[in-house]
């Protein structure tokens, strides 16, 4: 079994459709997806809010890097140019986890770098996985409750969105 979590962001354009475009692409081996939450930009923060939302996926036949391949071809489809480091995109799907894979290689580090301290990815993760755990890392309920109440007060659920 490889089982996933997969983060979704979007701020250029029309924020929501690229997240729909993501969730359709993944429609064939998707578990749960979370509901949309905006959040402010992350890293670099001279531009414009985000949509976020995390899916789980779980297809027997793909492993780890075959995960980053969707995630790519994803953002592709989306018209995704990187740019900037941190900047603006239309896309961007992160490889969260796979199962219990742990992997140091730059092209997929696993679990994905910061998890543990972004908001942006722990609460829509919890609303799906009360039970989520960050490999290495601990439960995502402990880490969320770790962060600050401005952390946690950037991320907002936009219940007028559905993916």
């Amino acid at each position: 079994m490889s089982r996933a979590v997969l983060s979704l962001g979007s701020n250029l354009g029309d924020r929501h459709a690229y997240l729909r475009l993501a969730v359709d692409g993944l429609r064939d081996c998707l578990v749960a997806v979370s509901g949309v939450y905006e959040t402010e930009a992350w890293g670099v923060r001279d531009q414009p809010d985000f949509l976020n939302a995390v899916c789980i996926v779980d297809d027997p036949a793909v492993d780890h890097r075959g995960w980053l391949r969707r995630a790519q071809e994803l953002e592709q489809a989306a018209h995704r140019r990187r740019e900037q480091r941190w900047g603006p995109r239309t896309l961007d799907v992160d490889v969260v986890t796979v199962d219990d894979v742990r992997s140091d290689d730059p092209e997929l580090l696993l679990p994905h770098p910061g998890t543990s301290q972004r908001a942006t990815v722990l609460i829509p993760w919890l609303e799906i996985d009360p039970a989520a755990e960050v490999p290495g890392h601990g439960q995502a309920a402990d880490l969320l409750s770790a962060l600050s109440e401005a952390d946690r007060a950037g991320v907002r659920l936009r219940a007028d969105l559905v993916l």
